[in-house]
């Protein structure tokens, strides 16, 4: 079920009334609120809910053998096995036909014969997602930073609509907590839900879409058929196509969950705005980067064992992190590619440290060289992220200097418009944003109420016909 069409607004309309109506009675509240999310859920493929319901029996189980160890070791060996038969799903459903085929591929090279059975499968929505926080629940019940859940709240932690299929990727202590507690209708924060989802609408809807078709999809698809300004500006319109998809999507996520009467964290704060990689992905799907540094990174050692050692912990963790978007080399590439950014800046922060390198002077010439380098450098990480192989990004690459003189019927000013209109909200101060939303708070309910559905009527009529998957539903 997508956010932007009129089943999901019939849906959460029914939800959002008997929500409010139960809401007293933890007891009804709850089982209505995991019965509504798996309804969600399986709107796509009712098959689906019994991959969730699955994950979340395991989770629980493995919780529970974690919390009664006493001893480390026995402690130990419990979180792995907890984990390892929390992720086989994922590992089954999202990489079996990734590895069968390299398996079977490398073998060959070495003249051998292996034939392990290929079976096509369907990747479920949001598999990635819910597994990660799962992850995030164990790891979290072996440390003593949270204890064991009831089994009702753990299912609906885990399945809890909002936030199911695409993120933001919410930490037990996050979400938790929240579902005890007595929500009041009359404190609702409607005009910053309304904010988040209409920005979140226009985002997806109106400029996401757009991009796609007219022209990072074509483009994307036969490179070779592109002069240097359109493959230029393709690369450029992807970089504001996926924030616009995914930050949309959050966007619209979490002000769901605000009328709701919850909060989740926020998942991007201008990453294009960036002046180092580091900066990026402390903006860039802020909840994935603290799973990565909190349950990867810190564990293999973090920066605590030698310089050495933090660039293998980095470049792993890029790389488990790229194979985590996809079961592709051009993901396990682009990871990798972020891995030797994050090294080189980690390599250049300790030159600085120690006075081999001079301070870069605060002015805003450097700051603007530094957020246009950075940004050059993510977007051709981008170009490998889209491309349907490395083969084909690397051949678009290529095109943006090799293709000069040929006619650029893409590159027109809608295009443009749209890409700059995608790229300005990265450098706009906050405050004038923060008044308009002060103004929209101010507004009585038939004044809100109009504003809103003008604001949906102008998002329907400058959008595209159709409204395409999120980017992130693949994950």
């Amino acid at each position: 079920m997508l956010f932007p069409t009129t089943d999901f607004a019939i849906f959460f309309c029914l939800v959002f009334l008997g929500h409010w109506w139960l809401n007293h009675n933890p007891r009804l509240w709850k089982p209505f609120m995991i019965a509504a999310s798996y309804v969600f859920y399986g709107w796509w493929n009712w098959r689906y809910v019994f991959l969730l319901a699955a994950v979340s029996f395991i989770t629980q189980i493995a919780a529970i053998t974690v919390d009664r160890q006493r001893e480390p070791r026995r402690r130990s060996v419990a979180l792995a096995l907890g984990v390892a038969a929390t992720i086989a799903p994922l590992l089954y459903f999202k990489y079996y036909g990734f590895f069968t085929v390299n398996v079977a591929n490398a073998a060959t090279t070495f003249g051998l014969h292996v034939a392990p059975p290929l079976i096509q499968v369907v990747l479920p929505v949001g598999v990635s997602f819910y597994t990660f926080m799962a992850i995030a629940y164990i790891v979290d019940i072996y440390r003593g930073d949270f204890e064991v859940a009831s089994w009702v709240d753990l299912y609906l932690y885990l399945s809890f609509f909002p936030h199911l299929v695409a993120g933001p990727i919410v930490r037990p202590n996050e979400l938790i907590p929240q579902l005890d507690v007595r929500r009041d209708p009359r404190h609702i924060d409607v005009a910053g839900a309304m904010w988040l989802i209409l920005g979140g609408l226009f985002k997806k809807v109106v400029i996401a879409n757009y991009l796609a078709g007219a022209i990072v999809d074509p483009v994307f698809g036969d490179p070779a058929r592109h002069s240097s300004p359109e493959a230029i500006v393709a690369i450029v319109a992807y970089a504001v196509q996926i924030y616009c998809d995914f930050s949309g999507y959050t966007d619209i996520a979490i002000g769901v969950a605000k009328l709701l009467g919850f909060r989740f964290p926020q998942n991007f704060d201008r990453p294009y705005s960036a002046r180092s990689v580091q900066e990026f992905w402390r903006r860039w799907h802020m909840t994935l980067s603290r799973w990565l540094r909190d349950y990867l990174y810190i564990p293999l050692g973090g920066n605590r064992k030698g310089t050495t050692r933090t660039y293998v912990n980095l470049m792993i963790t890029m790389l488990l992190g790229g194979l985590w978007h996809g079961a592709a080399w051009h993901f396990v590439v682009w990871g990798g590619l972020h891995g030797v950014y994050l090294a080189a800046g980690h390599w250049k922060d300790g030159k600085r440290e120690s006075g081999q390198l001079a301070e870069p002077p605060e002015t805003v010439l450097v700051h603007g060289m530094q957020q246009l380098a950075t940004f050059t450098l993510v977007c051709i990480a981008w170009t490998l992220f889209r491309a349907d192989s490395v083969a084909t990004a690397l051949s678009l690459l290529a095109r943006t200097v090799t293709a000069w003189g040929l006619p650029s019927p893409l590159v027109t000013a809608p295009v443009l418009l749209a890409v700059a209109a995608g790229l300005v909200t990265q450098f706009l101060p906050h405050r004038p944003a923060e008044r308009l939303k002060a103004a929209l708070s101010r507004l009585r309910p038939v004044p809100l109420g109009v504003t809103v559905a003008v604001v949906l009527f102008l998002i329907t009529t400058l959008g595209p016909r159709g409204v395409a998957p999120f980017i992130y539903f693949q994950f």
